[in-house]
């Protein structure tokens, strides 16, 4: 699929690029805070699974750009904003980057150090693991992650703190919604409007950061751990929701961002230059400099291109042997060249040259 096929086809991804956002998932925060106003007196705030960005380009642009050209803010006023993840990012003016674990103790250390002893009004996580398209498996994983990021909130947030995660909608929503509500007395569901219709995504809204009475973050998981059992349900906030068993609640649900805005999930014809010509598609803001994949995609790319050398290399006479995910050519008895092409899609046969 070409630039301007996608272009067509998702209309956030083409409006991110013209208005210098690094993915589309800008959008979704800045329709969060149209409805629920999670900027409003933050002066400290942590991104978590920051990379490649556009959140906390959002941060920088809602925050911290605005309070650096007013005429009454001073150098020590400036909103500092903190963000956090395994992978490498360009730089963002504003943004302090910290290339560290999210469940380390010493990353949260390190965060209010940046914050000279202080703690964050507001964290804001929009990480997800690679999805499988088992929507059970994904929400698991998600979840998983979720939680992850509240060991770190449970250091680095302030009382009344609010919390933004993306969440995977399924069976077990529930579940988590109860396990955040022992800490945040409002939660809510919200999809944004360029959130596509056809996604299990959507965003967990904690407003009101109020740890129990004495709570120890090194109790974490075993507190979390009774949410859902018959023994530790009959005490918590969320359980006078219970439908039926231990997983189920009322959840409040919301749609956020103009209604009357783009459709996620429609296309839209590519618009003319001034001068009538045809469109022409713009290149990402800034591409992930160390991406995960990116060995993947490397070893994708070698394999094609010994797939295509074995066929054009003239040989003598020998066999090619496949094993091990290497291609070899054998002639009386010899391995007189080899190739590692990785597994391939059909059942390996011996070739006579």
């Amino acid at each position: 699929m070409g630039k301007a096929s996608r272009d067509k086809r998702d209309i956030y991804y083409r409006k991110a690029k013209e208005e210098g956002w690094r993915a589309r998932s800008a959008f979704k925060l800045l329709q969060i805070d149209e409805e629920f106003n999670i900027f409003q007196g933050v002066k400290r705030v942590v991104d978590l699974c920051a990379a490649p960005g556009s959140w906390s380009q959002v941060l920088s642009r809602q925050l911290y750009l605005p309070a650096k050209s007013s005429a009454e803010s001073k150098e020590g006023d400036l909103p500092l904003i903190v963000a956090i993840d395994l992978q490498p990012m360009s730089p963002i003016e504003g943004v302090i980057q910290v290339q560290g674990d999210i469940t380390n103790a010493r990353t949260a250390q390190l965060v209010i150090r940046h914050f000279d002893g202080s703690k964050a009004d507001l964290v804001v996580c929009d990480g997800a693991p690679d999805v499988t398209g088992l929507h059970d498996m994904d929400e698991f994983v998600q979840s998983q992650l979720i939680l992850a990021g509240l060991t770190i909130v449970t250091h680095i947030l302030k009382e009344g703190g609010k919390f933004i995660a993306k969440i995977f909608r399924g069976k077990d929503t529930s579940l988590l919604f109860c396990q955040l509500k022992l800490f945040f007395p409002t939660v809510t569901f919200a999809k944004p409007k360029s959130s596509r219709n056809s996604s299990i995504e959507a965003f967990a809204v904690c407003e009101n950061y109020s740890p129990p009475e004495g709570f120890n973050p090194r109790d974490l998981h075993r507190l979390l751990q009774k949410v859902g059992s018959p023994s530790g349900g009959s005490h918590l906030d969320c359980s006078s929701g219970w439908l039926e068993g231990p997983n189920k609640v009322y959840i409040p649900f919301l749609a956020c961002g103009d209604l009357t805005g783009y459709d996620s999930d429609r296309s839209y014809p590519l618009p003319k230059e001034a001068d009538g010509s045809s469109y022409q598609s713009l290149d990402p803001v800034q591409p992930p400099i160390a991406p995960p994949y990116k060995r993947a995609l490397e070893l994708k790319k070698a394999s094609a291109q010994s797939i295509q050398d074995t066929h054009e290399k003239p040989l003598a006479c020998g066999v090619f042997f496949y094993k091990d995910d290497v291609v070899c050519l054998i002639r009386r008895e010899t391995v007189v060249w080899q190739q590692w092409v990785g597994p391939p899609n059909i059942s390996p046969k011996k070739k006579q040259s």
